[in-house]
């Protein structure tokens, strides 16, 4: 893990937070995290490749508020609350598309892409319409990720992402495009899947097959929290995990699938499977770039490993290698706290081998389900990503068991410490102990 090691962050002292129920099961906290936290922190609601052309726009809903990401036609991205300032309707209902300007399906009023209002004489007072705008959110991008704040007063993102802007600065992701996009509407407080996403401590008992292509010790990977409130987990892949050693190592068809694009014969490495990163670091460094990888910037480990960052306060960004990035995003239910969105996208690097089929990835099923955003509810159908899909098969289960009188608080091993600091920060905003 030498990028890692090397770039260690803060780890402030743990100020150990209580975990205790009432934090996933109750209105009051529910509340006070939105005063708190939702209005008050940047949100990543999306990433600009996938609005390129002037008037294409995403619909991003974060807990009772509604926002509207849309590209202008300097080429800007700005956003705007998703309101209709005559009689408060919604004006776009669709989570996509491309739009010449935006029409109230209440009052018919339009709006200009940059939220102006366009007076109709069937609306009546010129005057007032002439004063008429949409109200605007703070919006900023890095990495081709774009975040958005209510908070007027906020620090600026680059401030607010602290060592994570350096870290992805690095990939030269700006340009690397959607593959796969999923809404999930889950019975378990947002809180949930996001400790989950803080802590390796799950990888052997819910995702006991990746074992022949990802570490499952802990104490192989490189674990960091900041003071901005974020953290990162290294994590070494395109290798069988140190725990096999005692059984029948082999190359597996998703480790194949990795070394068969980089010209890498699988049954070159039999008896000699721990080999396999290093070769493929090997190679992409020697391919990477004739193939249109930016790696440039990256160190060796970077090309192969799993950079897994929790940005706060609820998004997980996985850089896995030079070829793609996942993205899982909880977003709060408007009034429910035992319900949450739960966001699965990925993203592959453009040039890596095609722009429309990234063939060359191998093995991740998702390449085929196409761009177009899915939404349904969790028990419906599966994502079609495993690991994800795998992901969402415990949380119901866990927030069951979070509501119970028998559960007394959380219980944490020492690799948990970010599910910890996870909670300080949580606190650090609401202000107070529940």
């Amino acid at each position: 893990m030498v990028y890692a090691e090397k770039n260690r962050w803060g780890n402030p002292k743990l100020a150990g937070t209580p975990i205790t129920r009432e934090r996933y099961t109750t209105r009051e906290f529910m509340e006070l995290e939105w005063l708190h936290i939702w209005t008050k922190v940047w949100l990543l609601v999306g990433r600009v490749p996938e609005i390129p052309q002037t008037g294409d726009y995403l619909v991003e809903d974060v807990g009772p508020e509604s926002f509207i990401i849309i590209r202008q036609g300097n080429g800007t991205i700005r956003a705007f609350y998703n309101v209709c300032q005559y009689r408060g309707s919604r004006l776009i209902m669709e989570p996509e598309g491309n739009i010449e300007y935006l029409e109230c399906p209440s009052c018919g009023s339009k709006w200009s892409h940059s939220g102006e209002h366009e007076w109709q004489v069937s609306v009546g007072d010129k005057e007032l319409s002439d004063r008429l705008i949409l109200n605007e959110v703070r919006t900023e991008t890095h990495a081709g990720f774009i975040f958005i704040t209510m908070n007027e007063n906020a620090s600026s993102l680059k401030d607010y992402l602290g060592p994570v802007w350096d870290d992805w600065a690095n990939y030269h992701s700006d340009e690397w495009v959607r593959t796969s996009a999923a809404t999930v509407t889950v019975d378990c407080n947002w809180k949930v899947p996001q400790d989950n996403s803080c802590e390796s401590y799950h990888l052997p008992t819910v995702h006991p097959q990746g074992e022949y292509w990802i570490e499952h010790d802990y104490k192989q990977c490189v674990f960091d929290w900041c003071d901005e409130g974020h953290n990162r987990m290294a994590i070494k892949m395109g290798t069988p995990a140190r725990s096999l050693q005692s059984k029948d190592l082999k190359i597996d068809e998703q480790l194949a699938a990795m070394l068969v694009p980089w010209g890498l014969n699988p049954n070159d490495f039999q008896g000699r499977e721990y080999e396999t990163r290093r070769a493929l670091q090997g190679a992409k460094r020697e391919r990477g770039t004739e193939r249109g990888y930016q790696i440039k910037d990256l160190d060796d480990d970077q090309l192969t490993d799993a950079y897994h960052y929790n940005i706060f306060p609820n998004v997980t960004i996985s850089y896995a290698g030079c070829e793609y990035v996942s993205m899982q995003r909880m977003r709060p239910h408007p009034t429910d706290p035992a319900k949450c969105f739960y966001d699965n996208f990925t993203y592959g690097a453009r040039g890596s081998e095609s722009d429309v089929g990234l063939d060359g990835l191998g093995g991740k099923e998702w390449l085929n389900e196409g761009r177009k955003r899915q939404f349904f509810n969790y028990g419906e159908r599966l994502m079609n990503r495993r690991i994800a899909d795998q992901d969402l098969s415990i949380v119901t289960g866990q927030q069951l068991g979070l509501a119970s009188r028998g559960y007394v608080g959380v219980t944490l091993a020492g690799q948990e410490d970010r599910v910890q600091r996870f909670h300080d920060v949580i606190n650090e905003y609401v202000s107070v102990d529940i």
